[in-house]
């Protein structure tokens, strides 16, 4: 419980939340430190252990999801014993005893072409993280710089890009664009640890950050145990990195350098180049000696904003201006995964049933990349998606003449239109852009009646750019 003239966890929650509507200008790192002065963290784990807290940590691991650790044990499984669960937990946190178990490693493909590792922890130690970040989370969250948009309640991606944009459009067009190379498998142990002690007096709660960090990992049978790195997959990972970080975004406010940040990629803004050549020298010997990262020297340069890629975008300059853009790879990517679901076996499925399979990707490709100018981007996926629907729609039908005619009778085509589908010799893709398959499926047949997502439309549509 916590003693007289403390706050509470909500209560200093609901604090800054209120103290941010009625002067929003106030809620900064300095506003923060000043309301935390009264914020008790000796007494942290019996609020992290509360069954309230538990029980509210299960439903956000529930909703995300995922797959089973190294036990086996899912989330129906867990779910299933769910209040025997919360208090073995409960009494474990308390008492000391509870040990995380290794976490299973898991390689997914980077858009660069390499791998990420993640650490995919037991169910319940996820829901363990997850209790604990929630009573972290406000305690850390005030005090991190405006400009860090990564992991963080009320900022996302977008938030990142619109801030680098503003600064390219300030004239601050020299950019310190800094990769950290494999920047959670290299998290030193004690330099995170010390970051987050200076706030965080129960070492009790230490302690079990500490087990999270040296929870080994599982593979091919086998744990081994981790000296270093916090891997990503677990809820806990994302915060942690963002204290580790946030010794860099006070350095940069402190030399008053204009930046942002969203995780482990961030950049920094200058007007004139030399200036820039010069800060990236200084925080690249930052990073190593004050937080042990090393940076990536291939992949770190300073560039501007015709060659700059940042989180996926591409930054459209014109003589009129700024502006962001799909990145021609995201494009690519995009086109390789719906290329993929085109040539998927038909069998068992209706072209409806394939093109809703489609629409789940291409909708939430066009959620991340609403952003900008799009409009050539957006018409050239559209124009060449409907042309390989027609395409698709040849192959159902099969080489058979007669299951040609059928399927243009079907379509509503009169007998001359069947004559010219069955009298197309050419292969299925040069068919897809034929003016006669163009006529028997044309637009708004393929949008309207079979419905499949249009990217342009969405995007004329679309209020938030």
């Amino acid at each position: 419980m916590p003693t007289k003239g403390r706050t509470t966890v909500r209560a200093h929650a609901e604090n800054l939340a209120r103290a941010a509507q009625e002067n929003p200008l106030r809620i900064g790192p300095a506003a923060a430190e000043e309301s935390m002065s009264s914020w008790d963290s000796s007494q942290l784990m019996e609020r992290v252990a509360n069954k309230e807290n538990l029980r509210h940590a299960w439903k956000r691991v529930r909703s995300n999801k995922g797959s089973p650790g190294p036990d086996g044990i899912t989330i129906e499984d867990t779910q299933a014993s769910l209040e025997e669960v919360l208090d073995r937990l409960a009494r474990a946190l308390r008492d000391g005893r509870y040990r995380p178990g290794p976490v299973r490693k898991v390689e997914i493909p980077k858009a660069n072409g390499g791998k990420r590792t993640l650490g995919i922890p037991n169910v319940i130690d996820r829901l363990a993280q997850q209790a604990v970040l929630q009573q972290l989370t406000p305690i850390f969250d005030p005090i991190f710089s405006n400009s860090s948009q990564g992991f963080r309640p009320g900022r996302s991606q977008h938030g990142a890009l619109k801030e680098a944009l503003g600064h390219l459009r300030g004239g601050f067009v020299h950019v310190v664009n800094i990769d950290l190379a494999k920047f959670f498998d290299t998290v030193q142990h004690d330099v995170l640890m010390a970051r987050v002690a200076r706030r965080v007096d129960d070492k009790s709660v230490l302690r079990l950050i500490g087990r999270f960090l040296r929870a080994g990992v599982m593979e091919g049978g086998l744990a081994s145990p981790r000296i270093k790195g916090t891997p990503q997959g677990g809820p806990l990972s994302p915060l942690l990195s963002n204290i580790l970080l946030d010794d860099l975004d006070k350095e940069l406010e402190a030399r008053g350098h204009r930046f942002v940040r969203y995780a482990d990629d961030f950049l920094v803004f200058k007007r004139r180049e030399r200036s820039a050549q010069r800060t990236k020298t200084t925080v690249t010997r930052f990073l190593a000696k004050r937080l042990k990262l090393t940076v990536n020297e291939t992949k770190s340069s300073v560039t501007t904003p015709n060659d700059l890629i940042y989180l996926g975008y591409a930054f459209y300059v014109t003589d009129d201006g700024i502006d962001l853009t799909a990145s021609e790879e995201a494009q690519k990517r995009l086109m390789a995964k719906l290329r993929a679901e085109f040539q998927r076996k038909g069998r068992g499925r209706s072209m409806k049933k394939t093109v809703d399979r489609l629409n789940r990707i291409v909708r939430g490709w066009f959620h991340y990349f609403r952003l900008g100018v799009n409009y050539l981007r957006f018409r050239r996926i559209d124009q060449w998606m409907r042309r390989r629907v027609r395409v698709l729609q040849l192959r159902f039908w099969g080489r058979s003449l007669r299951a040609r005619r059928n399927g243009v009778r079907r379509l509503g085509g009169d007998v001359a239109l069947q004559q010219a589908v069955i009298g197309l010799r050419s292969g299925p893709w040069a068919l897809g852009a034929h003016p006669t398959m163009q006529r028997l499926m044309p637009t708004a047949y393929i949008h309207n009646e079979l419905g499949l997502f249009s990217l342009l439309k969405a995007w004329k549509n679309d209020g938030k750019r």
